[in-house]
């Protein structure tokens, strides 16, 4: 049986910017959400080989030292030029200083190498995968993606991660060129278009109750 959320609820990031997309998606809600960094959390090492069991490692972490429900994501790219990667190990590409201008350089040149420079072979997708833990062991998962071309130079300077470089099926703009509203806004501000606000309504409709 699902289980709602009704209380206080640690978000178990320290991705400043996944932090702010699900504290936007969490609001209309009305659950007052604290950060792992804000709690001063560790973040456990990350050693599922599945977006959904890296979402489970970091929710069931942060629920157990917090003693409250705990929601993770985890999420990444996957460029089907390049087998897949970077996959689970999008955010490492970046390395320690979390320089994701060279993390699209390096995709950038791969795909070079292997020739993939028409939009055909350019095609990617956004996974995201959504776990909240509670305290007791109770789990509730779920899973989405968006797909999309990748762009060289990459354009726009909002969002984070490899956003400037996605360009969605359907639009004209990239990740990095939307507004948060248009890129991850559910209605009426926005489509829910990205990987997490996609998987955020699956979430919404088994575990969360509008104000």
């Amino acid at each position: 049986m699902h289980r709602r959320i009704t209380e206080r609820l640690v978000i178990a990031t320290h991705n400043p910017g996944k932090l702010a997309e699900m504290r936007e998606l969490l609001a209309p809600y009305g659950i007052a959400a604290v950060s792992a960094g804000e709690l001063g959390l560790g973040e456990p090492d990350e050693t599922g080989d599945t977006f959904q069991s890296n979402a489970r490692i970091k929710a069931v972490a942060a629920a157990q030292v917090a003693k409250l429900p705990a929601f993770a994501d985890d999420s990444g790219l996957v460029v089907d030029a390049l087998g897949g990667q970077p996959g689970i190990y999008s955010a490492r590409w970046a390395g320690e200083t979390k320089d994701f201008n060279a993390a699209m350089a390096r995709i950038e040149r791969l795909l070079q190498e292997r020739d993939a420079t028409t939009d055909d072979r350019r095609k990617a997708h956004f996974v995201s995968a959504l776990c909240v833990a509670w305290p007791d062991g109770h789990l509730e998962e779920v899973e989405a993606r968006v797909d999309g071309t990748l762009v060289w130079p990459p354009r726009g300077t909002a969002g984070f991660g490899y956003d400037p470089a996605f360009l969605p099926d359907g639009h004209t703009r990239t990740f990095g060129e939307m507004t948060s509203d248009e890129k991850h806004g559910l209605p009426p501000r926005g489509m829910g278009l990205s990987h997490r606000a996609r998987a955020f309504v699956k979430l919404a409709e088994i575990c969360l109750d509008p104000r």
